[in-house]
């Protein structure tokens, strides 16, 4: 393993394409797609702003609006009004929404743990002493 940062990103970024196709492969051929779920996931703490979403998710506000248009069409999330500026729409999940994410996270996550039981115990111990610099990336 290098302490090059160039080759260190290089690999991490090959690593971590492989890892998110992994887990889009549990949500194949469901209605609702991977960005989708990603778009759920970001309204699990509570209602937020279409331009908030946007941002997040690096999409132009149109597109954010088509994913949410398709969202609600599913019954997967609601539009409300901003409490403090009631010219704000929000965005948030509905119980079949919440359901929804929850199954997809179970299913994910018990994909991921099959994929964690074949490593070694090392492996396993080398993964879980990365994880806080790992989720340390970004919130810089």
């Amino acid at each position: 393993m290098s302490d090059d940062p160039a080759e260190l990103a290089d690999q991490l970024s090959a690593v971590l394409r492989h890892l998110v196709l992994l887990l889009r492969r549990t949500v194949a051929g469901q209605p609702v797609t991977s960005q989708q779920y990603s778009v759920l996931g970001s309204l699990e703490r509570g209602p937020r702003r279409m331009t908030s979403l946007a941002e997040e998710h690096a999409v132009q506000l149109p597109t954010m609006t088509v994913q949410i248009n398709r969202l609600q069409d599913a019954g997967l999330v609601a539009r409300g009004s901003d409490p403090g500026d009631a010219r704000v729409r929000t965005v948030e999940l509905t119980g079949e929404g919440r359901e929804r994410l929850l199954a997809v996270r179970r299913a994910r996550n018990a994909h991921l743990e099959r994929e964690l039981a074949a490593l070694t115990e090392q492996e396993r111990d080398a993964l879980a002493i990365a994880l806080p610099a790992l989720a340390k990336l970004g919130l810089g």
